[in-house]
């Protein structure tokens, strides 16, 4: 008997390291990324009923809910693009229904929504037993957004190309990592679009954060860590810069911001450490989300 439900968790990432090297002609923009999915995650139930009638206006029968109230359940939910994709490559005729439990901050650099997405590809091949591949679903999740192929595996990746050429990396050496994200939400595109407008960018050594990995050289890899696009988004909000500097104060040793921000995220040796950051990020009202979690 077909199983009629299954449950997945899907998994915020974070950039170790994030260069972007150039632009395709179709608007893409290249990157070198080193990318780390950490224990924070969302709750993504996908299940098939057989009697359930809930056409939308695009002529699917899918639903969405969500807890957190603000977060579009149709066609404007990544997650509802990946089912809907799904049904038409594979000619799912079924309704089928997405329960998200959010815990991943929105709009933060910390691939939220592809991170669901990738949980509705990878559960709904498991419930209709498609047969389809790992490289059939990143062909299909990078229809979505660049980040969804990565988070179908996770862990610690070098991300190339538009983010869908992976290369599986050692485990991250074992740390806490602290994450912030300051009450305000960021614009990827426009982060992307500023970008290009700018000269003199300092680009991260990627290959010196590549070499600390191979080495499990924890205090090197933080020397190392760098995101380019801090040079857009940390100059437009402050706040991404006192909160690096209080996680840094309080014993990180690094601290950068993730993706096109605005979440910021610290790398910890002593966990007394992440606990005093965090308390100081609280007190000084720098973020209102804020989270020990670890690599995995």
């Amino acid at each position: 008997m077909r199983q009629i439900e299954i449950k997945l968790r899907s998994r915020a990432k974070i950039n170790i390291g994030l260069d972007v090297t150039g632009v395709r002609d179709d608007g893409y923009h290249l990157v070198r990324m080193i990318m780390q999915s950490v224990d924070l995650c969302d709750d993504v139930t996908i299940r098939a009923d057989r009697e359930a009638v809930f056409c939308d206006k695009s002529g699917k029968d899918i639903r969405i809910t969500c807890d957190r109230p603000g977060i579009p359940c149709d066609e404007r939910n990544l997650a509802w693009k990946a089912a809907s994709l799904l049904m038409d490559e594979t000619g799912i005729g079924e309704p089928v229904t997405i329960d998200i439990v959010k815990r991943i901050p929105v709009a933060a650099g910390l691939a939220g929504g592809s991170g669901n997405a990738a949980a509705v590809l990878l559960g709904m091949n498991e419930l209709f037993n498609l047969g389809l591949s790992g490289e059939d679903l990143c062909k299909i999740g990078l229809r979505i957004g660049a980040d969804v192929p990565y988070c179908l595996t996770g862990k610690t990746m070098l991300a190339e190309g538009i983010g869908e050429v992976l290369t599986p990396l050692k485990d991250l050496p074992k740390c806490h990592i602290l994450l912030a994200k300051p009450d305000m939400d960021v614009s990827t595109a426009h982060v992307y679009g500023e970008l290009d407008r700018k000269k003199d960018l300092r680009h991260p050594d990627i290959d010196a954060i590549l070499e600390a990995v191979e080495g499990s050289d924890l205090k090197r890899i933080c020397a190392h860590m760098g995101n380019i696009l801090e040079e857009v988004t940390e100059k437009e909000h402050g706040v991404i810069t006192e909160i690096k500097k209080s996680m840094k104060k309080n014993g990180a040793l690094n601290a950068l911001m993730s993706g096109s921000g605005p979440t910021v995220f610290g790398i910890f040796e002593d966990i007394k450490k992440a606990e005093k950051a965090y308390d100081a990020i609280k007190k000084e009202d720098l973020a209102k989300q804020v989270f020990i979690t670890a690599p995995i």
